[in-house]
């Protein structure tokens, strides 16, 4: 549409003003057009800024800044609980502002540059016209999206509790204004989704899941709001639950017990050497236990009354299945105030012990008293492509420590991957190679693998052969 032309051809008519009344109106035209083009840009970038923050905050974060009397947080509030309805607003806003801005902008941007052709000397009304419909449509392109679309969009992603708050008055007058029309787009919007197998049931604000949360972990750290630290602690807290007792546990040839059949000054003695709060008591082995016994219990005893009975001290012992979650595991030791566990497998022989040191250990990492010993950790990288592995370091470390996969699934530890790979019992030397890996047996103590030395093959030279 041309304006000017418009109004130089009512102008013109008898009696109407003289040519020079007509040119000030037709650049008053003009003017107005682009004041009304611009408008609409900073109304389409409006709504697409309400439909973004509207999207990004969640009804807690507006709940909460109610609870600070914050200026228009009970309109936000009111807004975001109606949520499906005030998108439909900003999407029935956006709409109209850039069909408008179409309707309006183009024609006035061509006005506006028609005489900068006349003077380069194009006077072609054909020419004309072309020329100024693409620079025309390029100019209210790119004030669109940037001003209309673009600005507004990352600065709602950025700050969405700012923005909802300003948004919130506007968004509310224009929700009324268009409520008849939101009844009929919400109810052709659920018949579609309906289609689709999808309910319109508003659940924007759904919660994230274990794995979305992760990510959000992951950035918040990559993007510097939380710390190694704090990184490391929320990641082990959300894996905790997902392990069980047989991964955390002592192994039973480890544990350290009192064989009631030997001296009690000569079990003294054992103890103090060994350094531990709490021991199992036994009939010759773990297989006949017969309670725990607390070092505290014995303070004030002789030391040398070799017909002291430990039986009388001892505590009811707690087992607990070796598939039984960690965090469940946690729940019997608050209840039975016993901080040692035996860990029994399906023939009720017991396998290891786990303590509340174990416990917590998988969520802040190790916890050290004044007497253990400072202990290597379980994967060492000795160079660019090899690593020294404890045999006893769980397969799920030992993939994300050294970035590959066993693809095993029957054994807990790279021992028993080993041993699984090998179909015997290991001997110092052996070599044993996976898709990539070649793992050497480096020290062998009772048939346990206590050392491996993985070498990761170059990827250059690799050629993904495996046995």
């Amino acid at each position: 549409m041309d304006w000017n032309s418009t109004l130089m051809r009512v102008f013109s008519l008898p009696g109407l003003a003289d040519p020079t009344e007509v040119a000030e109106a037709g650049n008053w035209s003009t003017s107005l057009m682009l004041l009304l083009a611009l408008g609409l840009v900073i109304l389409n970038g409006f709504f697409v800024a309400a439909e973004f923050a509207l999207v990004k905050v969640r009804l807690g974060q507006v709940k909460k800044m109610v609870e600070q009397n914050k200026p228009f947080a009970k309109t936000a509030y009111w807004l975001a609980q109606r949520l499906d309805q005030s998108l439909s607003a900003c999407q029935l806003g956006i709409t109209m502002a850039s069909l408008a801005l179409g309707w309006v902008g183009e024609p006035a941007f061509a006005t506006l540059v028609e005489p900068l052709f006349h003077r380069l000397g194009i006077h072609s009304e054909q020419l004309l016209h072309t020329f100024s419909f693409i620079v025309a449509f390029s100019c209210i392109t790119a004030l669109h999206l940037v001003v209309g679309e673009q600005a507004p969009k990352i600065f709602a992603i950025r700050r969405p509790k700012q923005m909802i708050l300003w948004c919130a008055a506007p968004m509310l007058f224009f929700y009324y204004l268009l409520y008849p029309f939101l009844i009929v787009l919400n109810w052709v919007t659920s018949i579609i989704l309906g289609w689709l197998g999808l309910s319109n049931d508003g659940g924007h604000d759904s919660p994230h899941n274990e794995e979305e949360i992760r990510a959000l972990v992951r950035e918040a750290h990559i993007h510097g709001h939380l710390t190694g630290s704090e990184h490391r602690l929320l990641n082990a807290v959300f894996e905790f639950d997902d392990l069980i007792c047989r991964l955390v546990m002592v192994p039973r040839g480890d544990v350290e017990f009192l064989d009631i059949n030997r001296p009690f000054p000569e079990l003294l003695k054992y103890a103090i050497e060994t350094k531990h709060t709490r021991y199992p008591l036994c009939d010759s082995s773990l297989d006949t236990l017969l309670g725990v016994v607390h070092m505290k219990d014995l303070l004030g005893v002789d030391p040398n009354d070799e017909s002291f009975d430990l039986r009388k001290i001892m505590r009811t012992p707690v087992k607990v299945p070796e598939n039984m979650l960690i965090s469940r595991v946690l729940q019997r030791i608050q209840t039975h105030h016993q901080l040692l566990t035996f860990v029994v497998d399906e023939y009720g022989t017991i396998i290891g012990i786990v303590t509340l040191e174990n416990v917590l250990e998988k969520i802040i990492g190790p916890v050290d008293d004044e007497f253990d010993t400072v202990e290597k950790p379980n994967v060492q990288q000795i160079s660019d492509n090899e690593y020294l592995v404890s045999g006893s370091t769980p397969v799920s470390e030992v993939e994300r420590e050294l970035g590959i996969e066993l693809h095993e699934n029957d054994f807990d530890t790279a021992a028993g991957v080993l041993m699984s790979k090998s179909g015997r019992l290991p001997r110092q030397g052996d070599l044993i190679d996976f898709d990539g890996v070649t793992a050497k047996v480096e020290k062998v103590s009772n048939d346990h693998t206590e050392q491996i030395r993985f070498t990761l093959a170059d990827p250059d030279s690799q050629g993904g052969s495996g046995s």
